[in-house]
């Protein structure tokens, strides 16, 4: 894989190194503001030969017991601030290489104009993530940004191309703060075109509250591109350690695509309800605990899921049989869906991370148990944590999937996988 060019960016931002000096003006505020990261990852998964999603991409191809990846990621910042105006850009540059494929992206995360001529008022235009939802690891109230991947709940995610605005008022009282966000989200052929149908302008808005030191968000998003969908959340501080958080979604005629072992797709609507309950508990040990119960209101039941890898076993037979891969190709128009993160019904989401342990500084160990309780197949996600290094991150990472023939675990294409990060910040 060739580096050059992800190198002399690393490079360009760190050419200079100058002697500390105090200075009161390095105190003012900037007009122009520029990092980011540049992130070399290699991993090597173990394959699951008897998972449905291995039959299903590996049917046509020489059998394989393992899979090597490399992958550079460059994440560019910038800011500009002139007066009421602040233009904000977030770049992502990245290339994955592994046996089989090589991909590339160029693309910005975030490009908007924000202006904010008062303090309670603001006004974006561009492209953005909004962050809707007090859930770590999911968010069903988050109707206008791109799902989170639950294994990497930090990863900055694509936005979304649109009009925000921002009405803020404070308040002396039980009732401290109101917050509304009104939302023109456009989809077209070329804008947002996989938020949904196109030719919509999508209206959404969130009501914030902050009442008796419990935050409070109220959600909606009309009829267009997506069904219409309203919800709610909330965050409290029980004491110093301990945090509990929910969401509640309500979707109308949301559209189910599922398929039969023969190959049939039925496409179902109806009313659905998702909800979220969470809590985090900082330990007098410096042990953070994220323990949360996810309810998919929009998932496939246990037996969807098994039909769904049914077809592919199905598929596979026929193709040894006669050559013919009709059934698969059908697998395959319908697989995005069922292959998406956490399709299921109902999970079960525990974390815990050590800070400094055995006094070992810079240091943070975890671990990570994401369960489907329908099927009770799980991933197990233990990680170490090195930050010793002046702007730099050293990640060692492992996952292992369990669970029986049919579950959504246990038919993944990955049995295990090790991972390798390195991310150096300017």
């Amino acid at each position: 894989m060739k580096w050059g060019w992800l190198i002399a960016c690393l490079l360009a931002g760190a050419v200079q190194a100058e002697e500390f000096t105090f200075d009161t003006a390095e105190f003012d505020k900037k007009p122009f503001e520029f990092g980011g990261y540049l992130e070399l990852k290699t991993d090597r998964a173990w394959l699951n030969s008897d998972g449905a999603l291995y039959k299903l991409n590996f049917y046509n191809r020489a059998p394989r017991d393992t899979l090597d990846r490399t992958a550079a990621t460059l994440k560019l910042d910038g800011k500009f601030t002139r007066d009421d105006f602040v233009l904000r850009l977030r770049a992502d540059a990245e290339v994955r290489r592994d046996a089989l494929t090589q991909d590339r992206i160029n693309r910005f995360d975030e490009a908007y104009l924000s202006w904010k001529p008062d303090p309670g008022f603001t006004l974006d235009v561009g492209k953005q993530a909004l962050k809707w939802g007090k859930g770590y690891a999911w968010n069903p109230v988050g109707f206008v940004e791109r799902p989170k991947d639950a294994n990497d709940v930090e990863l900055a995610r694509e936005g979304f191309t649109m009009v925000a605005a921002d009405f803020i008022r404070n308040f002396d009282g039980d009732l401290k703060t109101i917050a509304f966000t009104p939302v023109l989200l456009p989809v077209s052929s070329q804008i947002n075109s996989d938020f949904g149908k196109p030719d919509h302008l999508n209206a959404a808005a969130k009501l914030y509250l902050l009442y008796r030191d419990t935050d409070i968000d109220f959600t909606w998003l009309g009829r267009g591109s997506r069904s219409p969908r309203f919800g709610v959340d909330f965050s409290r501080n029980l004491s110093s350690a301990l945090e509990i958080h929910g969401e509640w979604a309500k979707i109308r005629d949301f559209e189910l695509r599922s398929v039969a072992p023969n190959g049939t797709v039925t496409t179902t609507r109806r009313n659905v309800t998702s909800h979220l309950l969470g809590l985090r508990y900082l330990s007098e040990q410096d042990t953070t605990y994220i323990l949360e119960y996810y309810r998919n209101g929009t998932g496939y039941t246990e037996n969807q899921t098994q039909a769904f890898y049914q077809l592919i076993d199905n598929g596979l037979a026929q193709f040894q049989a006669t050559g013919t891969d009709t059934l698969l190709n059908k697998a395959r128009q319908i697989n995005p869906s069922y292959a998406r993160a956490n399709p299921g019904e109902r999970y079960l989401y525990l974390r815990a991370s050590q800070k400094e342990p055995f006094d070992i500084v810079y240091f943070t160990p975890s671990l990570t148990l994401i369960s489907n309780l329908d099927d009770r197949s799980y991933s197990l996600t233990p990680e170490l944590l090195y930050t010793g290094v002046t702007n730099l991150d050293l990640r060692l990472r492992a996952s292992w999937l369990s669970g029986k023939a049919g579950s959504e675990f246990g038919e993944k294409q990955n049995a295990r996988r090790l991972e390798l990060v390195a991310r150096y910040y300017f």
